[in-house]
């Protein structure tokens, strides 16, 4: 099982975090911490419930992560482990991750599939986020498999889409001409958008769009599949 030790820091003040597999007594700082990290216009219906957690825990417990800052539940991030061909792409948030629920996790796989990836308001000037995400590449190394893959919402899209497609917001975002609160975060967590998904997830903010972006596992070969 997976445990991290480290320190944050606010401003110059170091902090203790700890990265580590969360389980059954933490399902309800889970769902609290959901609710306050995607409030309305989000649905609310995407928020955890304990039947997802318990799958999570149950079916691929490598991939349910949270990180404490503190002593105290801070965010957290889960994955299941899908066979994802790229020749292929195209799919919904609800098919890829069996609607949260996990139940089509195959550990015979290639790829750990994000499913979701939270931080509490109040902890995000720590860089949670990203410690999170290095952490699940960690579990893809461990594994073996060929990539970290996940569809990003793009939350600042609708702001932009009377007048540019989604796949050129994306490319403005990758060119730093525009900058948005998600896609932006993933790149800097060295994420590569590999295409856009019309219908992904029901997110107004994002047009109901996501962008696939992956990360691949530098001790894989090129071509493997």
């Amino acid at each position: 099982m997976y445990r991290k030790e480290f320190y944050v820091f606010d401003q110059d003040k170091p902090i203790k975090a700890v990265i580590r597999n969360y389980k059954k007594e933490d399902f309800q700082k889970l769902i609290q911490i959901q609710q306050e990290s995607f409030p309305p216009p989000f649905p609310s219906d995407l928020w955890w419930n304990r039947d997802q957690l318990k799958n999570h825990v149950n079916l691929f417990p490598e991939g349910a992560l949270c990180i404490e800052v503190d002593g105290e539940m801070a965010g957290s991030m889960t994955g299941l482990i899908v066979h994802f061909d790229p020749e292929h792409p195209t799919h919904t948030w609800e098919e890829i991750t069996d609607g949260g629920y996990i139940g089509n996790h195959d550990p015979n796989g290639n790829t750990l599939y994000v499913v979701d990836i939270c931080v509490k308001p109040s902890y995000r000037k720590f860089g949670l986020g990203k410690w999170l995400m290095l952490s699940m590449y960690d579990v893809v190394i461990r594994l073996g498999l060929d990539r970290l893959l996940g569809g990003g919402r793009m939350p600042g899209y609708h702001k932009k889409a009377e007048n540019m497609s989604a796949e050129q917001y994306v490319e403005a975002v990758v060119k730093g001409t525009l900058k948005d609160p998600v896609l932006t975060f993933l790149l800097r967590c060295s994420r590569t958008p590999i295409g856009v998904v019309p219908h992904y997830l029901d997110d107004e903010e994002s047009c109901h769009y996501g962008t696939l972006m992956e990360w691949k596992n530098p001790f894989r070969n090129e071509n493997h599949k």
